[in-house]
């Protein structure tokens, strides 16, 4: 080792420490700062459950022992009563003494410490308060620090905790004290000197020095304005709740986010690792068990309700494995979902992803085999596909497995194959399987036909709980109210199509003419091969099988027609311009009394204000509006007072369109800002107040796509 090597490794390796002491002391002070901004929301929410309970509550704390007909003669009826009153108030009462009522409040301020730990905190964007806004901007700083932040955090405390030792152990290597140190210590400064050089190449190849300081810069950005947080939010809610969910350690009940499994597989799931290094979102609770038990059981069914994030944890058993070493995975899904699949994978993760589908699924498949990677496939392709030689498919992921439930059809028999030849196979399907139990035999049997033999109608008449813990080895199932305790009341979902040829074409057509409105409802041109309306009348059947009402909004009446057209009987409406108030009303109205499921259509600037529509807990809105607040506003007749679900909202989307272009501009942040920065009462009532010229955009929309297909065909 040259004379200057030690120093300079010393120096290396102090900074690098260092770094990573000081990232762990931002991320540190970052989440102070949303403890801090989480506190008076807490008192508020903590505030208004004791408004509800009553002073008898009271007894249970202090063992019945006192005497509260007093305060209850004195119109004390509730414990945030008696806080609002001091002891020496309460002293006032005919028959309080001091010591009563010093008991009495110190019983009232223990229930309110109770109640400020368990408070749920909800962010409601319709509550946009001075607590709620320091809130989220304070959930800005770490959603915006990026997906790597988990992972800086992770690589700072291990490179703290090995090179700190080292650091302190080979300082007698260098400088003055190694005259006055004896051999013995000098011999081991110089072996801490050894490994602190492996130590740092090992961090240098996977690029922490470059990760940590990043990660530091990003937690030590200015607090954006509370007008852009919001925007942020509104954006990107789902991370914000993440993280929520994460750091208000707001947990649902064990046994419902556990999917009410028997003890020993929730063990058995609790104790498998999960390895998230190839992650680059934060999993809620139930999603990392969702995924640790599909690595643990190896072969089984996640049934979880629609909304909840079934494809996340999918990919985040793959990334385990990925992580462990494994290198080739598999997605079978029905066409309409594919390009969500590889957008999923894409930005939740850091594995690369293959369309294995159309006319280059051949050259897809050898660069997936030699890539590794997750190929993602359609049901209806799958048994065109044979495995490439010496790839061994570490999972394969099937999606809506109940489109598989037919063992006579060609999908299914594709899928049986598959299943056979590969070890862990994860299936995923939103339906609810206890209320078709011969289907979920015929799904079993793919994945452990032994268990086969034991699922039996009558414990499906039990009841869901009592089936699922049944057939727990096989099928984890958790619904909304199960997990969703704390988690936003609008969960917003990007659902992305393909143009079908017919579809391409008409598009193509109005790009050339310049019909800004036939671009965008061009999708829709030919209805029997249309993708979008196929996405939308599955997203419907996945709702009337969980018995979730829906609303779907379009702009076009053209649109409407055709998703009446799919649908059939099934359908209410649709409400549009020229239908007159009494009617509508009768429309919701019936809408709102049917029992279970039902599908009102609506034209969005039509249905989007004057109605009440809190029935629906589905919004599908077929195109994204030139005005955001049109949207807003539709979402607001389902998301209102008396809604007591989870509103989903699916916005159908063509990739390389019109519709990607708007997304692109509309969430431009200036443009949003100022949207909202000067949105006023006027121009919540009416969208056509909001600062967005539409025909300049529609301008700007045709001119692009008119460019961008001449220079695609040029």
């Amino acid at each position: 080792m040259a004379r200057g090597e030690p120093k300079e490794l010393l120096r290396r390796g102090h900074g690098l420490r260092d770094a990573a002491r000081t990232l762990l002391g931002d991320h540190r002070r970052t989440v102070a700062g949303v403890q801090e901004a989480l506190a008076p929301l807490r008192k508020r929410a903590a505030r208004e459950q004791l408004a509800t309970i009553p002073v008898a509550r009271i007894k249970d704390v202090t063992g019945g022992r006192l005497r509260l007909s007093v305060l209850e003669g004195a119109e004390l009826d509730t414990v945030q009563q008696i806080l609002d009153t001091t002891p020496y108030e309460l002293q006032t009462l005919p028959g309080v003494g001091p010591q009563t009522a010093n008991q009495v409040h110190a019983a009232a301020r223990q229930i309110a410490e109770a109640a400020e730990r368990a408070a749920t905190i909800r962010i409601d964007p319709d509550r946009r308060d001075t607590a709620a806004a320091e809130l989220v901007r304070a959930l800005h700083v770490l959603v915006n620090a990026g997906p790597d932040l988990p992972r800086a955090r992770e690589a700072a405390t291990e490179a703290d905790e090995r090179l700190s030792p080292l650091l302190a152990d080979a300082r007698p290597a260098i400088g003055w004290r190694r005259w006055f140190t004896s051999r013995t210590r000098r011999e081991q400064a110089q072996a801490a000197l050894g490994e602190l050089a492996e130590a740092l190449r090992e961090e240098e190849a996977r690029g922490t020095p470059e990760l940590i300081p990043q990660a530091s810069v990003d937690l030590l950005r200015p607090r954006v304005s509370a007008d852009a947080a919001w925007i942020d939010f509104e954006l990107r809610a789902s991370d914000y709740y993440a993280l929520l969910a994460e750091l208000a350690a707001l947990d649902p009940e064990r046994d419902g986010a556990e999917g009410y499994l028997p003890d020993e597989i929730s063990r058995r799931v609790r104790e498998q690792p999960l390895d998230e290094t190839h992650l680059r979102v934060s999993l809620r609770g139930y999603q990392s068990f969702g995924a640790r038990f599909a690595l643990a059981q190896e072969r089984a069914i996640l049934g979880d309700e629609m909304g909840l994030g079934k494809t996340v944890q999918a990919i985040a058993a793959m990334a385990h494995l990925a992580a462990e070493g494994a290198t080739h995975f598999l997605v079978a899904c029905p066409a309409s979902v594919l390009i969500n699949w590889m957008r999923e994978i894409d930005a939740r993760s850091a594995l690369s992803s293959h369309p294995v589908h159309g006319s280059d699924r051949a050259k897809a498949l050898k660069e997936w085999a030699f890539e590794g990677g997750v190929a993602v496939t359609t049901l209806d392709v799958l048994h065109t596909l044979e495995a490439p030689e010496g790839v061994t498919v570490a999972m394969l992921v099937v999606d809506e497995a109940h489109y598989v439930k037919n063992h006579e059809t060609r999908r299914a028999r594709a899928v049986a194959a598959w299943c056979a030849r590969t070890q862990r196979v994860l299936f995923l399907t939103g339906t609810p399987m206890e209320n078709r139990v011969d289907e979920f035999r015929n799904l079993v049997a793919h994945l452990r036909p032994e268990l086969v033999p034991a699922i039996r109608r009558s414990d499906a008449a039990m009841g869901p709980r009592a089936f699922r813990s049944a057939v727990a080895p096989a099928y984890l199932r958790r619904n909304q109210q199960d997990v969703l305790v704390e988690l936003p009341e609008v969960v917003h979902v990007d659902e992305w199509e393909e143009f079908s040829r017919a579809d391409a074409a008409a598009y193509r057509q109005a790009v050339a003419s310049g019909n800004f409105m036939a671009m965008r409802s061009a999708a829709y041109a030919d209805p029997r091969r249309s993708s979008k309306l196929k996405r939308v009348v599955e997203l419907i059947d996945e709702a009337a099988a969980n018995e979730l009402k829906v609303v779907v909004f379009s702009y076009f009446r053209g649109v409407l027609a055709a998703v009446q057209s799919a649908l059939g009987e099934r359908a209410l409406g649709p409400i549009s311009g020229d239908v007159p108030p009494p009617r509508r009303q009768q429309l919701v109205d019936d809408f709102t009394a049917e029992p279970g499921h039902a599908v009102l259509l609506a034209q969005i600037q039509a249905g989007g204000t004057g109605l009440n529509l809190q029935a629906a807990s589905v919004v599908i809105i077929c195109e994204p509006q030139v005005k955001p607040t049109l949207e807003t506003q539709a979402i607001a007749r389902a998301h209102r007072m008396g809604q007591v679900r989870t509103v989903q909202v699916h916005r159908i989307l063509t990739t390389d369109s019109v519709d990607q272009r708007m997304l692109d501009l509309l969430r431009g942040k200036d443009a949003l800002f100022d949207a909202y920065a000067r949105r006023s009462d006027v121009a919540e009532a009416a969208p056509e107040a909001v600062d967005i010229s539409e025909r300049e955009l529609a301008r700007q929309l045709v001119e692009q796509e008119q460019l961008r297909l001449e220079t695609a065909t040029g």
